[in-house]
């Protein structure tokens, strides 16, 4: 009876704090304006508690619900929500909403007012970040941060030293140590004198004396445009995400829009990138299938060696066959790395005598470096399944198969390899998939590169498809979150496609059997 009270209180309990933490997630969104997340964040939770408040009805969904709702939380809302970045414009400079690009861009393009009255000031702290306790030349005190515009406070509500503001209620005031560790942070401090930004914005660089900055960018909600106070130039929405001037100079930031199928019209109306693509797919269909191949063929006649009862230390030869594969594969790749220096790797100075081999800077040579080294960390896997694979062959095939008068080879070729590749099918498709997605071997080794010429984007000739994902995705400035999740998408399908069909082939091997 205890323990059936025990486990009622603990279920409750933990039910409310995922009930707290649901409420708290909904009005984090609702407030972003997430409305769809909205819902399906309070369905699920709704959901959860009739499944575990209810006693003796849905236990099956009491033990599915939690991986059910992690599978929804850490792959269903990924796919998703990759396949939405995929149709919009996100990246570097198209990162936020409207309105906070406008916000940005009017802040970013500011200068002094001439002839303002200076402001004596304190940088002070609160919830929001920095801000400034502000004594204006008549005497009056406010206070405000970057995201609150200033407020002016009653006596009382602050404390003054000589005059000057120096602490008020709900904000920290800075140290003297304080402020010169955050000097750059105070300089890029801008705090709004209202809601209308049009209105100017108080700045300080010495952190004592602050002066009215007004934007050169003025904002026309009506017209939806901004205008350049200074030269007269305006600029209007272009529909793509950014304020567009009529000689087509474009603002940064713009603000993130859909943008349909732009994304993965771009390979095929861009020439310079679907032509490095292109390159790219070619080379990463080649690099899976011969590090598969190659390992395959290498780690098979390794196996069969070493599996033959005539041959003397067996054990010690397959402890070091797989050696490569003991360690991890980024580590030994940063081994490569050195000895395929050009100017001081092992390879060179002590295997070639001091040459000048371009190992990973040429086009070619570098193909083929970080395809022999793949090969090197891949063929212990192939050697050890393959191992287990004919281990696994009764040996009453083989002696029936000499009896028939078969032969070496023939037996190999007619009777174990059909046998092996049975096992071993399914694990050639899984390698190649990991092969087409290989990430460490060539970003360790080569970065992608060498780069090619005449293409806007870093793309390289090692570079697979993954990677060059991930430089159009992290590429610094011209970081494009929707072209690298539309170019994953096709990624996800050809691998998709190529494992189905490879599947539905390995069918007619289990005839076999």
């Amino acid at each position: 009876m205890l323990s059936g009270t025990l486990g009622l209180v603990a279920k409750i309990a933990l039910l409310a704090i995922v009930d707290a933490l649901a409420v708290f997630a909904i009005l984090l969104l609702a407030g972003q304006g997430s409305w769809i997340v909205v819902a399906v964040v309070a369905l699920v939770t709704v959901v959860v508690n009739v499944v575990y408040l209810l006693p003796g009805r849905f236990l099956p969904a009491k033990y599915l619900t939690p991986g059910l709702v992690l599978l929804g939380v850490f792959q269903v809302f990924v796919v998703l929500f990759s396949c939405y970045i995929a149709f919009t414009n996100y990246g570097f400079g198209h990162n936020s909403s409207k309105d906070d690009a406008i916000s940005q861009l009017v802040e970013q393009n500011t200068s002094r007012v001439e002839d303002s009255p200076a402001y004596r000031v304190t940088v002070v702290e609160g919830a929001g970040g920095l801000g400034l306790l502000a004594t204006s030349p008549d005497g009056d005190v406010s206070v405000g941060g970057p995201e609150q515009p200033l407020q002016e406070l009653d006596e009382g509500q602050y404390d003054d030293e000589g005059g000057v503001a120096v602490a008020a209620d709900g904000w920290t005031t800075l140290t003297t140590n304080e402020i010169v560790q955050r000097q750059s942070e105070i300089a890029d401090l801008q705090v709004p004198f209202s809601d209308d930004l049009d209105e100017g914005f108080l700045v300080t660089a010495d952190a004592r004396n602050g002066y009215v900055f007004v934007s050169n960018l003025s904002y026309d909600e009506e017209a939806d445009t901004l205008t350049n106070t200074d030269t007269g130039v305006v600029y209007v929405d272009g529909g793509d995400g950014a304020f567009v001037s009529p000689d087509g100079e474009e603002l940064r930031p713009g603000w993130q829009v859909v943008v349909g199928l732009e994304n993965f019209a771009y390979p095929f109306t861009s020439q310079s990138f679907g032509e490095a693509l292109l390159s790219v797919t070619l080379w990463t269909f080649a690099f899976a299938a011969l590090s598969v191949g190659l390992s395959f063929v290498l780690g098979l006649a390794l196996a069969v060696t070493l599996n033959d009862p005539r041959l003397r230390g067996r054990n010690v030869y397959r402890v070091l066959a797989i050696l490569p594969y003991a360690f991890p594969s980024f580590l030994s790749a940063l081994v490569w790395l050195g000895l395929l220096n050009t100017e001081f790797g092992f390879v060179n100075q002590v295997l070639l005598g001091g040459a000048s081999v371009p190992w990973l800077s040429d086009p070619i040579i570098a193909k083929i470096s970080v395809l022999v080294v793949n090969v090197w960390l891949g063929f212990p896997y192939m050697f050890l399944v393959c191992t287990g694979a004919l281990q696994s062959i009764p040996e009453e095939v083989t002696e029936a198969a000499t009896v028939d008068g078969a032969r070496g080879w023939a037996i190999f070729r007619l009777i174990k390899l059909p046998l092996l590749l049975v096992s071993i099918a399914p694990l050639l498709i899984s390698s190649f998939a990991f092969n087409f997605n290989n990430f460490n071997i060539i970003y360790m080794l080569t970065r992608g590169g060498p780069r090619m010429g005449g293409v806007e984007q870093n793309v390289g000739h090692t570079d697979l498809l993954i990677t060059l994902v991930y430089k159009v995705a992290f590429g610094g400035e011209g970081a494009d979150y929707g072209l690298a999740s539309a170019l994953a998408i096709i990624i996800f399908v050809i691998v998709a496609v190529i494992s189905a069909i490879s599947f539905r082939q390995t069918r007619a091997l289990e005839d076999l059997n």
